[in-house]
């Protein structure tokens, strides 16, 4: 799990989005960001997480935010899942996993007893320093929307 703090200055990066563009998060400077990591495309709890997201884009919009996806999915894989839910934000591409682990929610996970590697979903708010003021270890995946709006309030 991520060894990243909430007051903590949030790793910079740069990658691909899901139309090969680059993007940093120097680009976001000045703007509030809901970086959001994911484990994989197009799978059950991803698409959920993604289609809440997307669902409640605009009150997302209202408080200020821009939201990034980030995944080992490839640009290809992004592209098809961002138009096949009609996605309205950045999914970036992190197949060598360098921000992945930059943020540390790359580790060894246990299901039903089998140990793996794999990628903790995660989300931080970013502040316009960029500066990390809140971090949900295990998102709602259903709601989280409603829980990134109901932290932003508090800030």
């Amino acid at each position: 799990m991520t060894q990243l703090k909430e007051g903590d200055k949030a790793p910079a990066f740069t990658a691909e989005d899901q139309d090969g563009k680059k993007i940093s998060l120097k680009d976001y400077a000045g703007t509030k960001v809901v970086l959001y990591f994911y484990p994989q495309d197009d799978t059950p709890t991803c698409t959920v997480e993604a289609c809440n997201l997307r669902d409640n884009y605009s009150p997302l919009q209202d408080a200020g935010f821009k939201i990034i996806g980030v995944s080992p999915d490839s640009i290809s894989d992004h592209t098809r899942f961002k138009k096949k839910y009609n996605l309205p934000f950045t999914l970036l591409s992190d197949p060598d996993k360098g921000i992945i682990e930059k943020y540390g929610v790359w580790g060894e996970k246990n299901l039903y007893g089998r140990k793996y590697m794999g990628l903790f979903r995660t989300t931080f708010l970013i502040n316009e320093q960029g500066v990390i003021t809140k971090i949900f270890k295990k998102p709602k995946s259903k709601i989280h929307s409603e829980e990134i709006l109901k932290a932003a309030e508090i800030k």
